[in-house]
């Protein structure tokens, strides 16, 4: 298979490096082309912001292995993105589609957390027209605690601060944090959530632990200076934060660097 070869295995890694741009000629150049090789190529489409062209890569991977939940579940992404940024008449197309790639995902393979945790997402803020709803979402929360309690309580968090039940989210947090003491994303969550609530000084404690934890993780440094930006707190700071994360060695999981690069140029009034 040409995905084994290794064409696709450099692109993969370049890919991991967040060079989208080199990565997609790579696997343009191969000729014959396979689900691996289309799927690759939606994500780099994807997190070059080329929406489009993702769905239409992803599109083909899906076609050529239907079964797979992950080629579903970055299908209803790319999806997803194509709802938040289009007009409204197509944007209602897009979304049921990426509610209906999402559910796909999840039913091919109950146990893939990541497309629980996007299915769940897609409940929680969709109107009900386009599938959404607290209930779906409830259902799915506890799909989530089934595979991993942690996210589970992450799960209950996010439910009941869309109720604006923030104390039920913030013990549903800490609780995340007792389990997985050493997982910043979960402190990066509670940090965000205090700040909403103008609990500033307990929201620099949480982002503190995050530091301590992993020190100039890309996560917790952009993630500061957004709720400083937010907040309208320490802009020289969280200028400062932002120049840094640019400066570090970026992955596919973490923010891209354009956002990171608007919040620069807010704050330099550009």
């Amino acid at each position: 298979m040409w995905a084994a070869g290794p064409e696709f295995d450099q692109a993969r890694k370049l890919y991991n490096l967040t060079e989208f741009d080199q990565s997609l000629k790579i696997l343009q150049a191969i000729p014959q082309k396979d689900g691996a090789i289309y799927e690759l190529a939606g994500r780099n489409y994807y997190m070059r912001g080329d929406f489009k062209e993702a769905t239409e890569a992803l599109e083909k991977a899906v076609a050529a292995e239907p079964g797979n939940s992950e080629f579903n579940l970055w299908l209803g992404r790319a999806y997803g993105r194509r709802a938040e940024t289009s007009n409204l008449f197509t944007a209602p197309g897009h979304a049921s589609k990426a509610r209906q790639y999402f559910e796909k995902a999840a039913q091919l393979n109950p146990l893939n957390l990541e497309a629980q945790s996007d299915l769940f997402e897609y409940y929680l803020e969709a109107p009900g027209f386009l599938g959404g709803g607290f209930e779906k979402a409830a259902a799915t929360a506890e799909q989530i605690a089934r595979i991993n309690p942690a996210e589970g309580h992450w799960a209950q968090a996010k439910l009941a601060e869309k109720r604006k039940e923030f104390s039920s989210a913030e013990e549903q947090l800490r609780r995340a944090i007792e389990l997985t003491p050493h997982q910043v994303g979960r402190l990066i969550d509670l940090a965000r959530l205090l700040a909403k609530q103008g609990r500033m000084e307990e929201a620099d404690q949480s982002f503190a632990r995050a530091e301590a934890i992993a020190p100039d993780s890309p996560k917790v440094l952009f993630a500061k200076a957004d709720v400083y930006i937010k907040t309208g707190r320490n802009p020289t700071v969280a200028k400062d934060l932002l120049k840094r994360y640019l400066s570090l060695a970026l992955t596919p999981e973490d923010p891209p660097r354009s956002q990171a690069e608007k919040l620069l140029r807010q704050l330099q009034g550009g």
